[in-house]
């Protein structure tokens, strides 16, 4: 289910889940935030950007939610946090970014987990809901995800949410202060529905 509320200046998308929901950031979620990141910092470093020296301050924070706000407002990305509707506990994060609209229609997914909450499930029952919302709510007739070769938890989430390999780019990201080959996968409005039996397949990112 797909409700929407203010947050903050600009309204935001709250997306429901059975037993979690994901949801724009907003300024109070900061000390959970930046308390995940740094708990799974050893966790997380292998599958992402290089994070700057400031990257888990209140003030880079601030930023990032400025940043998010804007890119909703111009209708190019959806940044959302993945809650455990018990408590409120934050688990991790998913976006849907890189909107191209006009004869495209297409978007990427990216997602990361806290190392606590890695292995169970959470990440493949959101990529459940947030691929609807792509395309019943945004519009968009392509979901792109770009995955590292090694990454097997990722490609096996992936391919249970009924995503398609369809290549191979050649140092196609900058992860770990490295050009890294990916994996490319993609799931169509028209695809068949998955079959997401909640496994424990998810790992730390989607790349």
């Amino acid at each position: 289910m797909i409700f929407f509320r203010a947050l903050g200046p600009t309204p935001g998308p709250l997306i429901r889940g059975e037993g979690f929901y994901l949801r724009p950031a907003a300024m109070a979620d900061y000390a959970q935030w930046s308390s995940l990141r740094e708990k799974s910092r050893e966790f997380l470093t292998p599958w992402e950007p290089t994070w700057p020296a400031d990257d888990l301050t209140r003030t880079a924070f601030r930023r990032r939610l400025r940043r998010y706000q804007e890119e909703m407002q111009r209708d190019s990305a959806y940044s959302f946090l993945l809650f455990r509707e018990k408590g409120d506990e934050l688990m991790g994060g998913a976006t849907l970014s890189f909107i191209r609209r006009g004869v495209s229609q297409t978007c990427s997914l990216g997602y990361w987990m806290g190392e606590p909450f890695a292995g169970r499930g959470h990440m493949s029952r959101a990529v459940a809901v947030i691929v609807p919302f792509a395309f019943r709510t945004l519009r968009l007739h392509r979901v792109e995800a770009a995955c590292l070769p090694h990454n097997v938890p990722s490609i096996r989430l992936l391919e249970k949410a009924g995503f398609i390999r369809e290549g191979y780019a050649r140092r196609f990201l900058r992860i770990g202060g490295e050009w890294q080959d990916h994996l490319l996968f993609a799931r169509l409005s028209e695809d068949p529905p998955a079959s997401m039996a909640g496994e424990a397949v998810d790992h730390a990112t989607s790349r």
